[in-house]
């Protein structure tokens, strides 16, 4: 019995009470893998579906989870899984935020009310977790260059029976990887099936050219059965070569495209396109993929769906029904915690911070890629929505827009989730900081962010941005310095400017205290001290605080000192200075990776400068960490208040 087998037995529920009525008899308490979905009927199908829809449903009630996008793929994930031959047949799913579905038919559905819980099953398709998740998913538009890198390495390790699928969808077909991908993918000999997975979504509204192309695709499904029935006589007859087909297809596609009037993105680089077709619909979608499921070459079947189908409330409002949190499933009504007399969150303060100076600066633009309610700049969007731009699933973009936005004399805030920024750093090195441009990168949910697991937290960012030459760093201590910071780096000459702040609530009710600047690469004291320097950085300095404070009270002889650090480029070598000269004993604490982030920064110029301190570094360990709640994951990591406590304690009292 495994871990997640264990934990299953105190903490799930039953499957719903709403599925197991008296009386009436249930398929999908009986499906504990593929192979049994296999054994039905397919007359048995659309009722799988319904009971799929209703556990998705029920589960997310009471364990918030990504709703919308696996009530749209229910059908597409019955489909594929009664005609594939999972796990031996691979299935990519993009993102992962169309997978809860995939999960509970894949040995998952007792496990399922786990989902995202610490020690549970993981949020988005994991390889560690089942030989049905057949590549890590967390990040959009990476499907088809793996799932192309599977077709390819199957033909060449004589794996060529293995069929590979790759379902794309949720707006990531828009990211400039999935056009790498598809390129690559015409021009080598493969199998590849794409299912392009078309809601007209991301996680707010899709944008750009291929949401607006997308829907007009059409296809004759007699045409395309005729064509591929042909090919196959042709082609058993020797009548029909490779080379032959290619020339064929092309040709084809010429005609079908003056007759129709439009262009074929797809058949335009060669890969066999059809539809587009009801997604919700379960027997068709078998027959087309039985259909097509062996044919030669890259084909790509374009589905259209409805994003949160099946539940009213999320169809009407498919953005904030992405990921709703616990709500009334009879209702719809969400369930949201009284914020009456809360501090605010972060990306609230950065959305309403961002509408001021934007009043007051009209250089300042916004910038975000997808993430307009995500990030809060759909506050300022409202009032000024010819100065914020959202650009798509596109972080690489998004930043070299920024920087060309930024040449010609304007001054963009750049809203990017810390661990999407990983997509940009070339972008950011090569199209911004070379230049010394002004573009004010804001990072959301940098540091540890709980329940998204290893492919959303925000640990690197500090690590990866130290060393690009010219370029500013920063974290606020709580939403006043947030504030600040925003109002210092919308000064002109001030080059790349980057603000992190993690996700959730910061401490101060009364936030919204006047705009000022601080002097870029200085921190402050906040609390003076004589035994130990406590150095922090952002809002994990307000816990190493409670830390001291929890020390001092148990040990009234000895005094910690506390610097908020605020830049780690450039660090403050003057407080440093005096670090150095006055403590023999130093704690870093950080909300980022120890490898390479603020606290190896502070041993390097100890050591570059002569100093010798016996210096203890807080922070996230240098391996991935899983999912959980944020309370639980600092204390995994020993960077919560008590540990934070427990590492003073040692070198103060435990080495006397």
């Amino acid at each position: 019995m495994n871990l997640i087998q264990i934990y299953c037995s105190f903490a799930c529920f039953p499957i719903s009470t709403d599925m197991t009525k008296e009386g009436t008899d249930t398929l999908l308490k009986h499906i504990d893998s593929p192979d049994d979905l296999r054994k039905l009927g397919q007359q048995q199908l659309p009722q799988v579906c319904s009971e799929l829809r209703q556990m998705i449903i029920d589960e997310l009630s009471r364990n918030p989870g990504h709703l919308g996008s696996s009530l749209g793929t229910v059908e597409l994930t019955v489909a594929l899984h009664y005609v594939f031959n999972t796990p031996y047949d691979r299935i990519v799913w993009d993102v992962g935020h169309q997978a809860y579905g995939h999960k509970i038919l894949t040995g998952r559905r007792d496990a399922f009310c786990t989902n995202r819980k610490l020690n549970g099953i993981r949020p988005f398709p994991s390889p560690e977790e089942s030989p049905y998740d057949s590549f890590t998913s967390g990040h959009a538009s990476n499907s088809i260059s793996a799932a192309l890198g599977m077709s390819v390495a199957g033909c060449m390790t004589g794996q060529s029976s293995r069929r590979v699928v790759a379902v794309i969808g949720d707006g990531a077909m828009g990211g400039g990887l999935a056009f790498e991908g598809l390129n690559n993918v015409s021009s080598t000999d493969n199998n590849l099936l794409i299912i392009l997975n078309d809601n007209n979504m991301s996680i707010s509204g899709s944008v750009g050219g291929l949401r607006r192309y997308l829907p007009h695709l059409q296809a004759s499904r007699t045409y395309n059965t005729f064509r591929y029935y042909m090919a196959t006589v042709l082609s058993k007859t020797g009548i029909l070569t490779e080379k032959r087909r290619r020339a064929l297809i092309r040709k084809s596609n010429s005609i079908k495209m003056s007759l129709m009037h439009q262009q074929n993105i797809f058949e335009g680089m060669d890969i066999r396109y059809f539809g587009p077709f009801d997604g919700h619909d379960v027997n068709h979608l078998v027959k087309i993929l039985r259909n097509i499921k062996d044919m030669q070459g890259p084909r790509l079947l374009h589905i259209h769906t409805v994003k949160g189908k099946g539940y009213k409330p999320a169809e009407e409002e498919a953005a904030i029904w992405h990921a709703p949190g616990m709500f009334d499933k009879r209702t719809g009504r969400r369930i949201v915690s009284d914020s009456d007399g809360q501090a605010p969150l972060f990306q609230d303060v950065f959305g309403e911070t961002l509408l001021e100076l934007m009043r007051s600066n009209d250089r300042i633009v916004g910038i975000t890629p997808a993430m307009p309610l995500g990030c809060s700049m759909n506050i300022p969007m409202k009032e000024f929505p010819e100065r914020c731009f959202d650009v798509g699933i596109a972080e690489g973009h998004a930043v070299t827009f920024s920087g060309g936005l930024a040449k010609e004399g304007l001054l963009p805030f750049c809203n990017i989730y810390s661990s999407f920024m990983q997509r940009a750093i070339d972008n950011l090195i090569h199209d911004v900081a070379i230049q010394h441009l002004d573009v004010v990168l804001c990072l959301d949910r940098a540091g540890l962010v709980g329940e998204d697991g290893p492919t959303h937290h925000g640990s690197f960012d500090l690590a990866y941005l130290r060393y690009i030459p010219g370029i500013i760093v920063s974290s606020p201590y709580d939403e006043c310095e947030l504030r600040r910071l925003m109002y210092t780096a919308q000064l002109p000459g001030q080059g790349p400017f980057v603000i992190r702040y993690p996700r959730g609530r910061g401490v101060n009710p009364d936030w919204k205290c006047p705009l000022e600047p601080v002097e870029v690469g200085t921190g402050r004291i906040l609390k003076q001290g004589d035994s130990l320097a406590v150095l922090s950085i952002g809002p994990i300095g307000n816990l190493a605080m409670e830390a001291i404070g929890n020390f001092e009270e148990m040990h009234p002889g000895l005094s910690v000192a506390l610097y908020d650090m605020r830049f780690l480029k450039p660090i403050d070598t003057h407080l440093l200075d005096e670090v150095g000269r006055r403590f023999s004993k130093v704690v870093t604490v950080e909300n980022g990776c120890l490898t390479g982030g603020f606290g190896s920064a502070v041993m390097e110029f100890m050591a570059d400068n002569g100093y010798t301190p016996e210096i203890r570094r807080i922070g996230i360990p240098d391996r991935f960490i899983q999912h959980g709640s944020v309370p639980q994951l600092l204390e995994i990591c020993h960077m919560d208040t008590e540990s934070i406590t427990e590492t003073i304690t040692e070198m103060l009292v435990s080495t006397k």
